[in-house]
């Protein structure tokens, strides 16, 4: 115990020495600790911060991504709604069959479904196989419409991890400076850049999770808002083939 105790007290006065020596000089290439540029920081971090900065990148493609995909005009365009509609009030199905295949979304897709399976079906009570085809189809674009913010996640979940492993390569630096040399002549600048890299990665990646945890959770409910009005335009949409059921073929 008292060994393990030792050398983490060792290191940190040495770091705590090679910090402040680090941040009155440093020598050409090793960025000065006090009043550090965005551009030092990044390089200091090493070459795990191109990672984050990948993870980040993709990060936003994928908010913007689901800010234009996660809203009621791409899930069941209105238009679309009332022209399907419209058209299996009519009974003419085929039509609105068409109608939906120009116009792909999660909607379209369940309407398809139930078109298809009401076209299929004999004269006859045709209520239960259409409930299943439209929930069946329906609950497939749900977990569509659920599973596309999944990946602000994985990014979340992932980038921390990246920082962390930042965190011990910049540890075990440090810790390799203190052991070429002795704890009292040890090269401030060497553990300086330990140090740096540790805590650099370590905020890299948090400061890329933490965004994304917080558009996940608000993308998950805007993910459930959109289900919840599927559903509902399911509904109208097995009742109004219902009340045509004369018509279908």
């Amino acid at each position: 115990m008292k060994r393990p105790l030792t050398a983490l007290l060792l290191l940190s006065s040495a770091c705590l020495a090679a910090a402040q020596d680090a941040t009155a000089s440093a020598p050409d290439g090793v960025p000065a600790l006090a009043n550090p540029t965005l551009g030092e920081l990044f390089r200091a971090g090493g070459p795990l911060m191109w990672l984050l900065l990948a993870f980040s990148v993709f990060a936003l493609a994928a908010i913007a991504w689901l800010f234009a995909t996660l809203r009621a005009g791409a899930t069941a365009p209105r238009s679309l709604v009332r022209d399907a509609l419209d058209k299996i009030r009519q009974g003419d199905l085929g039509e609105a069959r068409k109608i939906c295949e120009d116009r792909p979304c999660p909607f379209a897709r369940v309407a398809i479904a139930a078109i298809d399976t009401a076209r299929g079906l004999p004269a006859g009570d045709v209520s239960a196989a259409l409930s299943a085809a439209v929930e069946g189809e329906g609950a497939r674009q749900a977990a569509v419409l659920q599973g596309r913010a999944q990946w602000l996640l994985d990014v979340a979940t992932i980038a921390p991890m990246v920082g962390l492993l930042g965190t011990v390569l910049g540890f075990f630096a440090a810790f390799q400076g203190i052991g070429s040399d002795l704890v009292a002549s040890a090269k401030p600048v060497v553990l300086a850049q330990g140090v740096a890299l540790a805590i650099i990665t370590t905020i890299a990646g948090l400061l890329v999770a933490i965004p994304c945890l917080v558009f996940y959770a608000w993308f998950r409910r805007r993910a459930e808002r959109q289900v919840a009005l599927l559903e509902g335009l399911a509904s109208d949409l097995v009742t109004v083939l219902l009340s045509r059921r004369g018509a279908v073929r």
